[in-house]
């Protein structure tokens, strides 16, 4: 791969800067033969882990459903949450 001969030019804001990379590429300004591999083991993961006691019945259901659509249980849940509160946010805003 060929070295770069470009430099990034110094950016007033990150507003300036994504103009910037939305027309011009990356590979003209990085030599990629001087590349590393890096590893980030400490890195915590973006979800939180928590607790919810649910009626059996309801669990059961879930999981029913979530064997239909070829899922995990708790992946349907959050599909399950997340649009209840796409549409809880998305009613909020109408008021």
């Amino acid at each position: 791969m060929k070295k770069s001969s470009k430099r990034i030019p110094k950016f007033k804001n990150e507003d300036e800067e994504r103009q910037f990379w939305a027309t011009h590429s990356p590979l003209d300004y990085f030599d990629m033969s001087k590349a590393k591999k890096v590893v980030f083991p400490n890195l915590k993961p973006s979800v939180k882990s928590i607790s919810i006691r649910l009626p059996e019945h309801m669990l059961e259901t879930l999981k029913l459903l979530a064997n239909k659509r070829d899922v995990p249980y708790q992946s349907l849940l959050k599909m399950f949450l997340a649009e209840r509160i796409q549409a809880e946010l998305q009613r909020s805003a109408k008021a």
